[in-house]
């Protein structure tokens, strides 16, 4: 049995580094569902295209992003220092906010604010695979992932009394900010880099090794004369790629226009605009108990087996959504919990992809796994809004579907 070195001279250091993120994460949560209502509030007078254009904007320049700060920190092997560019750039940019009402000049902002947004991603999922072995990969992403949605949801909790209470946008801005200004002193004390970087090189050898003992063992059993019913396969990364690609699509499209879309049902129903941020956060506590369970079922082979299985069932929820349209009764109680179940849904998924990415893309390319995402999503973020905008959401949420069940297709045959 391999032995695993602590690669981090503190103990404490391997639990308390993720606290950064946790604020980071709650401040936006907070934004996640502000941003586009305030975009769609007469102080910016915005509408659903221009979600979709800062979204879809800000996207495209984080693909080229998380490919350069994925290749820096691998070449530099420093981790801490882009995490902490990353909480700062965002703190100050949230604050740029405060001081315009133009919605051109938000769209810049915030897509400026991606581009250093993304510099704590590949720099994270590089920790996580280097301070632990491959076999706690799937528990060790899910408690992280778990514990920042925890983060998340609080986000949304504040922003469900922040609107409640009547707070004005740009205390909720500056709430934003103030959350990633204690990411980064949090971050600035409790991050150290790894003394030691070879975790993922050492599974992508073993890899190399067991795909070759694997077909010289069937080899000699050919040679022999044995019948062999085993195939010697090996993973399809381009449709492992592709799958990641469509279901972020399909994710894009169904989820930046859902906040006007729950605006809608509960504006509809009478009910008051507070209730948005509370249906997310039962989103989001969906996507906690996905990411404990997943931490404590996955293993390396369920990864593999259940992608599939997960992205089906995120096809039939997306389906789910239009029966509500024929409901209006219903449609608030429906939403609430397909969301809850599409958060679930979306946890596992993630626990498997990110595991089996650090196996599968070597060194050197860590922010490939986010550039994926963002390709799909910054197609999807501005495809959504525009389809909801021209046509409804009906057709929001069927293409939705059948988008996640292309992405089935990609990995029911990837492995």
């Amino acid at each position: 049995m391999r032995v695993k070195i602590l690669i981090l001279p503190l103990r404490r250091s391997l639990a308390m580094w993720r606290l950064g993120f946790f604020f980071h994460e709650m401040g936006f949560g907070l934004l996640s569902i502000f941003l586009p209502l305030y975009v769609m509030s007469p102080a910016i007078g915005g509408s659903l295209v221009h979600i979709g254009i800062m979204s879809a904007v800000a996207l495209f320049l984080a693909i080229p992003a998380s490919f350069f700060w994925g290749y820096i920190c691998d070449k530099t092997r420093r981790y801490k220092r882009y995490i902490l560019i990353s909480f700062l750039a965002s703190t100050a940019f949230l604050y740029l906010f405060t001081l315009t009402k133009d919605v051109s000049l938000l769209i810049i902002l915030y897509s400026i604010m991606s581009i250093f947004h993304v510099a704590h991603e590949a720099p994270k999922n590089v920790l996580i695979a280097e301070l632990y072995s491959r076999e706690d990969w799937e528990r060790t992403f899910a408690f992280y992932e778990g514990f920042t949605e925890i983060g998340w949801l609080i986000g949304l909790l504040l922003g469900f009394f922040m609107s409640a209470y009547g707070l004005g946008p740009a205390t909720t801005l500056l709430a934003c900010a103030g959350l990633n200004l204690a990411a980064f002193v949090l971050s600035v004390t409790l991050v150290t880099d790894p003394l030691l970087v070879f975790e993922r090189g050492l599974v992508g050898l073993e890899r190399t090794v067991d795909f070759t003992s694997r077909g010289v063992f069937l080899a000699s059993r050919l040679l022999d004369g044995i019948s062999v019913n085993e195939r010697l396969k090996k993973e399809n990364v381009s449709l492992f790629c592709g799958g990641l690609v469509l279901f972020s699509l399909a994710t894009s499209i169904l989820f930046t226009p859902m906040p006007i879309f729950v605006s809608n049902i509960v504006s509809d129903a009478s009910l008051p605009t507070s209730l948005v941020f509370a249906i997310f956060v039962l989103n989001s506590a969906g996507g906690v108990g996905g990411y404990f369970l997943a931490g404590s079922r996955s293993t390396r082979s369920t990864g593999k087996t259940g992608i599939g299985r997960i992205v089906m069932f995120r096809s039939l929820l997306a389906f789910l959504l239009i029966a509500g349209l024929g409901m209006p009764s219903y449609n608030v109680i429906l939403t609430t919990t397909t969301l809850a179940l599409l958060g679930f849904a979306n946890a596992v998924f993630l626990i498997y992809t990110l595991s089996l990415s650090m196996e599968l893309i070597p060194a050197g390319k860590a922010g490939t796994f986010n550039a994926l995402i963002g390709i799909g999503g910054a197609f999807g973020s501005f495809i959504g809004p525009f389809i909801a905008q021209t046509f409804g959401f009906l057709y929001v949420f069927a293409m939705a579907g059948v988008i996640f069940f292309s992405a089935y297709v990609a990995f029911k045959f990837f492995a």
